[in-house]
Formats: structure tokens, sequence, C-alpha cells
């Protein structure tokens, strides 16, 4: 992370740099706010690498363009198992339908129901939010079209994983 400090300082000059390192140096600093932790983007290729068919790889579902860590989760979505299918991509639409079609492992929500769409809060809520980490955050999330940054982005609220000693 120095890297990233020290381009972060930039034009700010070396005093703000100095200050930086001493504050990321405390070590009585158990976590960091969520508003300065770093924000890792996934593209869909890279997304594609976590879809839990290489034993020991991390694997990650996307929901809401929201990466989480499943791995812990294995027996429902390691290789093989029952919800293999929507992992190692977005897959918004499969899990408001409950649907491991092909065609509804997808970001895209067009035409969904009130009620799919309720049901896909619901489970965004209280079964990924609640039991998998976020690992970072689609592009189509974070960026607009063209790439640029999508200004509306909030990363989402996950404060009981913000202490690793509860594991």
């Amino acid at each position: 992370g120095q890297a990233a400090l020290r381009a972060m300082a930039g034009a700010a000059g070396p005093l703000l740099l100095a200050a930086l390192l001493a504050t990321a140096a405390q070590p009585e600093l158990r976590f960091r706010p969520p508003a300065e932790a770093p924000v890792r983007l996934f593209t869909e290729p890279e997304l594609a690498r976590y879809d839990g068919q290489q034993e020991g790889q991390p694997i990650y579902l996307a929901v809401k363009g929201v990466v989480f860590d499943v791995t812990s989760g294995k027996e429902f979505y390691g290789k093989g198992a029952p919800y293999n299918a929507l992992v190692g991509k977005d897959s918004t639409r499969g899990v408001a339908k409950m649907s491991l079609d092909p065609a509804d492992l997808t970001h895209d929500t067009t035409g969904l129901t009130e009620e799919e769409l309720k049901s896909l809060d619901d489970i965004f809520n209280n079964v990924y939010k609640a039991k998998y980490p976020i690992v970072g955050y689609t592009s189509r999330r974070i960026l607009n079209e063209d790439g640029s940054p999508n200004l509306d982005f909030k990363p989402e609220d996950q404060p009981h994983f913000n202490i690793k000693d509860e594991f």
C-alpha cells in the first residue's frame, strides 16, 4: 500500500506523506474505517476466474454488482455443487428468480416482477451480506458505460466483517 499512499499524497508533498505513513504504521489501528478501505474492481473475465473449478482458489459470486467471497459455502457453490452455476459472475437475475437457467445468470434485472425484486433484496441482505464477506464490486457497479467513475457509487456497509478477530 505504500505506493498507493505515495500516489495519494502526490502533490501534497512529503509532509503529508510522512503523516500518512505514520498513521498507517500505528499498530493499534485494528481496522480502517470503511471509507478508507480500497475498493477492488472486478471485470467479467477476472470474476470468471473465481468459479470454484480450481481447488484452493477462492469462490466469488456477484449479486447487484457486489462481489462476495462464498468460499465458506463450498458445499453449495464449489465444483459440482448445486449452486455452482451462479459463481464467477454477476448472477443477480438468477438469484431474484431462484433460477439456474444460463439465460438468467446475468446482472440484468429488466422485466423482473415486484415480487422477484423484493426476493432479490431479501436474499442480498439476509443471505449474502449476512454470511459472506464483500471482496469488491463489478466494473458495472463502479463505472459508467463509458468507463468513467460512477459518482453515485457507495460501497455497501458490512460492519460485522470489519473486525477479523471475531472468526
